[in-house]
């Protein structure tokens, strides 16, 4: 199939990926869009992996209050220059993830932040009520490891499908980022206030 310059223009406003990688993904394809479409996002998320091992300093703080004022967000995203993290797509990316942290409510970045107290005391909760609920000790431990890994999706930010596109998690959403923009990007830290919360 020939590839017409139409193509590969309606491929690039697609995805933002170069007219050359547009060009090679549909001719890998054999001028399938979606094939196409496919082909680059593993080809962007394959050079995003190769990217997170790179410092990055530069970056913003995005300070977020849902409407009414009940809810605050602040958080540090961090990126590799300066240049990337004055675009409006980085500028976006940081709003979207004080959204997100704003409706989702993570309690930490990802599992390797969570204090072994807390996992801990939530194994016993499950082994508890396992027990309770008269499962044979013999598969208890794998109740616990399941309910475990919904524990992680529920409190941790990088795990947790992304509010506004629940196809994809909010790790997904940044490696996307780090392949369109091209930097390595990380999610430094955040904070969350709701009116009337416990500061125990």
């Amino acid at each position: 199939m020939e590839i017409t310059t139409a193509m590969i223009k309606e491929l690039r406003e697609a995805t933002g990926a170069g007219i050359l990688d547009c060009r090679k993904a549909l001719e890998e394809s054999g001028g399938d869009f979606e094939a196409a479409v496919a082909y680059l996002r593993e080809k962007g998320l394959a050079e995003a992996a190769k990217r997170t091992d790179r410092e990055a300093s530069e970056g913003l703080v995005e300070v977020y209050a849902h409407p009414g004022n009940r809810v605050g967000v602040m958080l540090e995203l961090n990126c590799e220059t300066d240049f990337v993290a004055r675009t409006p797509e980085f500028r976006a990316l940081a709003h979207d993830l004080a959204l997100h942290i704003a409706f989702a409510a993570p309690r930490y970045i990802s599992r390797d932040q969570v204090p072994e107290d807390v996992v801990e005391a939530e194994k016993a909760i499950y082994r508890a009520q396992a027990l309770e609920e008269g499962k044979p000790e013999r598969i208890v431990e794998r109740i616990v490891e399941g309910k475990l890994e919904k524990f992680y999706k529920t409190v941790c930010l990088m795990e947790q499908p992304f509010v506004k596109d629940e196809d994809i998690t909010v790790e997904d959403l940044i490696k996307e980022h780090i392949a369109r923009l091209g930097e390595n990007i990380v999610m430094r830290r955040f904070v969350r206030y709701e009116l009337g919360e416990s500061l125990e």
